[in-house]
């Protein structure tokens, strides 16, 4: 049992509610076999009553309502059973997404970058559902059947060991085929998840694109490319669940000729009168019983020889090092030593180092592809450098808990990133505990009010999917909204008005203004204009720091800087 707790990767809680759903599978199997003896027992007394004459309606009587009481004992263990297997699975498949998104949650962005989505989507959807399944649907009942099985043929053994031995025969048989052929189905599981995994990221790609495969007039290829994958996926769906559907039907019909071996077995018993009528019959009609669950379940045994490739894409995720550090910071300056990063094999920064003082403004420009953004992120440690330090209040930020690190960082994006659902609650992320005055008065302060009065549900209005109703200055100012509540002493900028139209950039840059006061800035620019004011600029070219200093100090010099600058001011 311990290696199956491991197999499934259940919590404590989880697995002693699986033994709990094993338990209560059994008893149900139990009390089923309570109708059984009854319908026997009256056989028998109808038998007696034609053989001798007179039959005993006491005795029948008292049989029917012994046979009411056992279907209310059914019902309260049946009712029992779905508690404890169905309702269990459920939270214990609930509690496992949730250990996911936290262990998600803590993992550095490289993680991301070599992961596809589509396949982490489906490892906290469609795994999680088929593990539902199997703590639900497969694994309870097959053990109780197993376990039920084995007792209701030791107590037919005291009638007939013979007649037993006919019932249980075909049972170990059944399975050996299911065993036997788990390597072939799990291949084929194998390469139907990898289509599967293909598919859903063509679709993905399809429905992201699909205004550019308008605009381009490409439809007609990228249809071809969608097509091939699904019919892929359709012929190798078809192929497994053929496959699948032979080795099952072939263990079936072994299972079931358990029957005629017992009518064949007990027939010839019966007429060299080795045997009663009534001991036949009750055989009979406990063979269906037995067989009947376990022809129920074997339908499923598809869903479990599936376990290993399930539980291996999540035990990856689940093993996968999360970010480390436990000390906590009061904040203070940043120190950027010797720095090294690559994304896996090519290192993009090469060996930086800078200061950037508490409460100053640090502009961070240079050519696209410099290494400023990336710069910033491992400022905010979305990924740990792979060589050097840098230092937050004199702490390696390695040292550092993310979430301790996060209390003191703010960030706006050039891409803002917002949720389905109100601007109140996307706004209220940034502080999570903020009452609704402070909510409403930082929304004011990113000069919400402008456009959220004139929304039908005004702060209650639901926005879509990464805020898809509104334009991409609201979203932006949406974003400094959360800033502001967050109210952290770094605030990190990523051209965070490069994107927007000459009204709204006038809208945010206020409202960024207003965020920025009293605060440490780290800015990231291409237009130039806007970081003449900064305390110091530090110029990126191929990953290094080509030159830095103030707007004066680095137009004197004149060296990239410069000539970045000229160039813009002549283009405008």
């Amino acid at each position: 049992m311990k290696r199956l707790k491991d197999a499934l990767l259940l919590s404590e809680q989880g697995y002693k509610d699986l033994k709990k759903a094993i338990g209560a599978c059994t008893l149900t199997n139990l009390s089923m076999m309570l109708p059984f003896c009854v319908t026997v027992m009256i056989f028998r007394e109808l038998l007696e009553g034609i053989t001798e004459g007179s039959t005993d309606t006491s005795a029948i009587w008292k049989l029917w309502i012994f046979g009411i009481v056992s279907a209310v004992a059914v019902f309260l263990c049946a009712k029992n059973d779905y508690r404890k297997t169905y309702i269990a699975s459920y939270k214990e498949s609930n509690k496992t997404r949730e250990r996911l998104a936290e262990h998600l949650c803590g993992m550095p962005m490289s993680f991301f970058n070599t992961r596809d989505l589509t396949e982490i989507t489906s490892n906290m959807m469609s795994d999680c559902s088929a593990m539902e399944s199997m703590l639900s649907s497969t694994i309870p009942p097959l053990i109780a059947d197993i376990i039920s099985s084995a007792v209701m043929c030791v107590m037919l053994a005291f009638f007939d060991i013979r007649l037993a031995l006919c019932v249980f025969i075909t049972i170990p048989l059944a399975f050996i085929i299911i065993i036997a052929s788990k390597s072939k189905q799990k291949k084929l599981f194998r390469s139907q998840n990898d289509i599967k995994l293909e598919a859903s990221a063509r679709i993905q790609e399809y429905l992201e694109g699909v205004k550019i495969i308008k605009a381009c007039g490409v439809s007609g290829k990228r249809h071809e490319a969608l097509d091939r994958t699904l019919r892929a996926l359709k012929d190798m769906s078809v192929k497994t669940e053929l496959a699948i559907g032979v080795f099952i039907s072939g263990a079936s019909m072994i299972l079931q000729s358990g029957i005629g071996i017992t009518i064949f077995a007990g027939c010839a018993l019966l007429l060299s009168g080795k045997v009663e009528l009534l001991t036949l019959l009750m055989f009979l009609l406990m063979a269906t019983r037995i067989y009947g669950p376990i022809l129920a379940v074997l339908g499923q045994l598809s869903t479990l020889m599936h376990l290993d490739v399930v539980t291996d894409r999540m035990r990856s995720l689940m093993i996968a090092d999360e970010m480390g550090g436990t000390e906590k910071t009061d904040g203070g300056n940043i120190e950027v030593i010797d720095a090294r990063f690559g994304y896996n094999d090519e290192e993009v920064i090469h060996g930086v180092s800078f200061k950037v003082e508490k409460e100053s403004v640090t502009a961070l420009v240079g050519p696209s592809g410099s290494g400023k953004s990336t710069m910033s992120k491992l400022i905010a440690r979305f990924w740990d450098v792979n060589g050097g330090c840098i230092r937050f209040g004199g702490k390696d930020i390695k040292n550092i808990s993310p979430s301790s690190l996060m209390e003191h960082m703010s960030f706006v994006f050039q891409d803002v990133t917002l949720f389905n659902d109100t601007i109140f609650n996307n706004i209220k992320m940034g502080r999570e505990s903020a009452s609704d005055e402070e909510v409403y008065a930082a929304a004011k302060a990113a000069f919400c009010d402008e456009f959220v009065s004139k929304l039908p549900h005004g702060y209650e209005t639901v926005i879509g999917e990464n805020g898809g109703t509104l334009s991409g200055g609201e979203r932006q100012r949406i974003s400094i909204a959360r800033a502001l509540l967050k109210d952290a002493e770094i605030i990190i900028l990523d051209e965070a008005t490069a994107s927007l139209d000459p009204e709204n950039e006038l809208f945010v840059q206020q409202a960024i203004a207003r965020l920025v006061e009293n605060k440490t800035v780290i800015m990231i620019a291409h237009r130039l204009r806007t970081v003449a004011d900064a305390d110091n600029i530090i110029v990126f070219d191929g990953g290094r720091i080509a030159e830095q200093g103030t707007h004066r100090q680095l137009m004197e010099k004149g060296g990239i800087y410069r000539r970045m600058y000229e160039l813009q001011m002549n283009a405008s």
